[in-house]
């Protein structure tokens, strides 16, 4: 069971990327999503999370008017839109399945954390 996140890659600042989240092994109707990020000698810190029907969205302070979470149940992939992209959004993202808000708090509820995929923002 295992959340893969993909899409990211090298962008400008004030660029945008899409993230997506697909899952292997299972469906991702029933569970809330979360993104997460993290940076070499940071701890991994949450970004947004979606309920499983798709009508709430919750986000950290630092992306909010920035980034989207929507979600696809039926390509069973959830995404994170990326605008505005800063130099401090540089990190690592992952996807998991998580317990809910508050984003801050939010923890990973099964499954692997997989590699992540790298998004890098140049100035």
């Amino acid at each position: 069971v295992q959340l893969q996140a993909s899409g990211g890659g090298l962008v400008q600042a004030e660029g945008s990327l899409r993230l997506s989240c697909a899952a292997s092994g299972f469906t991702l109707d029933y569970y809330a999503i979360g993104w997460f990020r993290q940076t070499p000698g940071k701890e991994r810190e949450g970004v947004s999370c979606i309920s499983s029907s798709g009508g709430s969205t919750y986000y950290v302070d630092s992306v909010k008017g920035r980034f989207t979470i929507p979600r696809d149940n039926a390509k069973n992939t959830v995404y994170l839109q990326m605008n505005s992209l800063k130099p401090e959004d540089t990190a690592v993202y992952y996807c998991m399945t998580v317990d809910g808000p508050p984003v801050a708090t939010m923890s990973a509820t099964f499954g692997s954390w997989g590699q992540g995929t790298q998004v890098t923002v140049s100035s």
